[in-house]
């Protein structure tokens, strides 16, 4: 097997790590910001770590027969960790050679798919409706994300993650670019599920709304999925649109990168923490401008700006 070979299967493996092993890490410094905010005390930051342990060692209680609900919260787990292997965490993508940023939308989409097949086969009105939802935040949300993708994919010439990432080092930001990160990071506080952007769960309201009937080790799942997509679209965003300062080598290069990502989900936290959960009429407004917004850049990037 060729040096390339075990350097690739290496960084894969440190990718799926990181976003397994570290996600709850980051999570729980969200919650401890949360709870300062409300001047408590909080949980400690290794909560979600419990959180996970705990639901594993449950009974699983079973509310339906078919086949995706028993399945998806796997799938949806195994959809986010092939999408780290094509996310730029401290480096360019191990596996930048199996996939490029439409890739990496396809397999995050179908990871919330599989969020909606749950609800819908989990016999729940709850679930059915939180999966409608969830499928009106996948039509809202995901297009501004491919655009600011497409917008910094036409600056730099390519869509894989490598080539946008030595643009942006190189270059600079430019005024498309810089549009496309502030559409992309409202974005991302939707795809982390934060207030105001909670719909699709909001246990006020549907009660966990696509995972009210999941239970045990399969909510686990559909748990630790989440807390991975967090890092992985903090990932995203520093590696793509502040890759400054680049370092010779990848330990300085990932340990700078995992800062920037803290400070961006702690930035996710403070829109989470001082925003009351909007409205469904209200959400649909708010991202029908970021597209507009999110166009505007790309516009801007196919005349040269």
């Amino acid at each position: 097997m060729s040096s390339s070979v075990l350097q690739t299967v290496a960084q894969s493996a440190i990718n799926v790590l990181l976003v397994l092993l570290l996600s709850p890490l980051l999570e729980g410094g969200v919650r401890k910001l949360v709870a300062l905010v409300h001047s408590r005390i909080g949980p400690p930051v290794y909560q979600p770590y419990l959180d996970l342990l705990k639901l594993m060692s449950k009974e699983e209680i079973v509310s339906s027969s078919d086949g995706l609900f028993r399945y998806s919260p796997m799938i949806c787990l195994a959809l986010v960790l092939a999408a780290a292997v094509l996310t730029p965490i401290g480096a360019a993508p191990p596996m930048q050679m199996s996939g490029d940023a439409i890739t990496f939308v396809y397999l995050i989409t179908f990871s919330s798919v599989m969020i909606m097949m749950s609800g819908i086969s989990s016999a729940s009105p709850y679930g059915v409706i939180g999966s409608a939802r969830e499928m009106m935040m996948i039509l809202m949300v995901e297009p501004v994300m491919l655009i600011a993708l497409i917008t910094l994919g036409v600056k730099s010439g390519s869509m894989q993650f490598s080539d946008m990432m030595t643009y942006q080092a190189g270059q600079g930001p430019a005024l498309s670019t810089v549009i496309a990160a502030v559409a992309l990071f409202l974005s991302l506080i939707a795809q982390m599920a934060r207030l105001p952007f909670d719909i699709v769960e909001a246990d006020q309201e549907i009660m966990e709304g696509p995972f009210v009937e999941q239970s045990g080790t399969k909510l686990a799942f559909f748990k630790w999925a989440f807390y991975a997509k967090e890092l992985i679209f903090a990932a995203l965003f520093v590696s793509l649109f502040i890759p400054r300062p680049v370092f010779a080598g990848y330990g300085l290069n990932l340990l700078f990168g995992l800062l920037k990502m803290a400070v961006v989900l702690l930035l996710v936290g403070v829109v989470h923490v001082v925003n009351p959960r909007l409205r469904i009429d209200q959400a649909v407004r708010y991202f029908g401008v970021l597209i507009f917004v999110a166009l505007i850049g790309l516009t801007f990037a196919l005349v040269g700006a």
